[in-house]
């Protein structure tokens, strides 16, 4: 299993990023995906989810109405549609195939700074 993140970078409070997760070594279409971020001094926590098909998408209260988490099962991608972004959304964001065992990428880091 093999997931890499890009995307990430420097942003100024309202801004916007997309951020993409590339999975391979397993059928992607049969896996739910979901995005995590750890800010510094922080434990991870979950952002977003997406079943596998994409139809039902879950989101941390605090990115509801902001983030949109979306996949292409063609392309075996993951995507984190970040929209008004905030001092506090600054961490390294994850992707992660749900289920019992869960395997991480390398991160992307994201920073919201004037």
């Amino acid at each position: 299993v093999q997931l890499v993140e890009s995307g990430g970078g420097l942003v100024q409070p309202g801004g916007s990023l997309r951020l993409s997760c590339v999975a391979s070594g397993f059928t992607f279409s049969n896996y739910a995906m979901d995005w995590y971020r750890q800010a510094p001094g922080k434990e991870r926590e979950w952002v977003a989810g997406v079943t596998r098909g994409g139809g039902t998408t879950y989101y941390e209260d605090s990115v509801k109405g902001r983030f949109t988490i979306s996949r292409d099962n063609a392309k075996n991608t993951v995507y984190l549609q970040m929209n008004s972004l905030k001092p506090e959304d600054t961490a390294v964001y994850y992707c992660s195939r749900a289920g019992p065992v869960q395997y991480w990428g390398q991160g992307t880091q994201v920073t919201v700074s004037s």
